[in-house]
């Protein structure tokens, strides 16, 4: 299980990015998390049996950051890679196919065809920290709910989408970054 938060003064669009994400990817619980420092969330955490805790945080209004943690014995711990955002849609934006406040029950990722290292590497970084298999397209039709795609577009940058089966058709929230940092070995 994983635990969905926000930074400490969430604006409506991110409070609605995070509802998005909480209904499109499984096993994810979502609280408000008010004045909770990073220990608040460790205690959080294991008083809800989750073992990793991701946040949202924003930048100029929206979301622009996510970071990724793990519950050890010493409190929260990053796992790479720390996703900037440059841009993101909201899963209300796309054409109404779900009914408002369908879940989806299982997920999985779909591996690029022709990946560079970057994508590759998120692919399997995303497959880990969320406990989802990656998969062809072929072998997702009929077996999960949604897709996760990431692409790597000349002009956008790399994207995350979602997808619905059996229609096949974008639910969001799609997500625009910036960039990756890997490297979290700096604490400041």
């Amino acid at each position: 299980m994983i635990l969905l938060t926000t930074s400490r003064r969430p604006t409506k669009g991110i409070r609605t990015f995070c509802r998005g994400l909480s209904h499109t990817i499984p096993n994810i619980l979502r609280i408000n998390r008010g004045k909770l420092s990073l220990e608040g969330l460790a205690e959080k955490a294991v008083e809800l049996n989750t073992e990793k805790v991701m946040i949202i945080n924003r930048w100029k209004g929206g979301p622009g950051k996510i970071e990724m943690y793990e519950l050890s014995a010493e409190g929260l711990q990053p796992i790479p890679p720390l996703i900037y955002l440059r841009n993101v849609k909201l899963r209300r934006e796309f054409p109404k196919i779900m009914k408002k406040g369908r879940r989806i029950k299982s997920v999985a990722i779909e591996v690029c065809p022709n990946p560079s290292m970057e994508v590759e590497k998120l692919e399997e970084a995303l497959s880990k920290f969320f406990n989802i298999p990656l998969v062809s397209f072929e072998e997702a039709r009929g077996r999960y709910d949604a897709l996760m795609q990431i692409k790597a577009e000349p002009s956008e940058g790399l994207t995350i989408t979602f997808k619905i089966f059996p229609e096949i058709v974008e639910i969001g929230p799609r997500m625009s970054v910036s960039h990756l940092i890997w490297d979290l070995t700096y604490e400041g």
